[in-house]
């Protein structure tokens, strides 16, 4: 059997990645705002430079807002959070 291209392995690491962030900056633990440092240091499986792609394409998306080194959810994925449509 042939193994997967690269590719579609890599996506699904990035789409992996996509979650984790999501999930943590949602996290009741934590106060609103996470630092990047803090954020590498909860998913230290991913690496820093995927974490930086990550941040970049969710904030363009409006998914997370990213500023001054500083990440939180955006003001929508906190409502989809409240309404339980963020589940694991």
């Amino acid at each position: 059997m042939q193994a997967q291209p690269n590719k579609v392995r890599g996506e699904d690491e990035r789409s992996r990645a996509e979650r984790a962030v999501i999930l943590q900056v949602l996290s009741d633990e934590h106060e609103q705002w996470w630092s990047r440092a803090e954020l590498q240091d909860e998913l230290v499986c991913i690496e820093a430079a995927v974490i930086d792609g990550v941040l970049t394409g969710l904030g363009e998306a409006g998914v997370v807002n990213v500023g001054d080194g500083r990440v939180s959810a955006s003001d929508a994925v906190k409502r989809l959070d409240e309404l339980d449509l963020i589940c694991v």
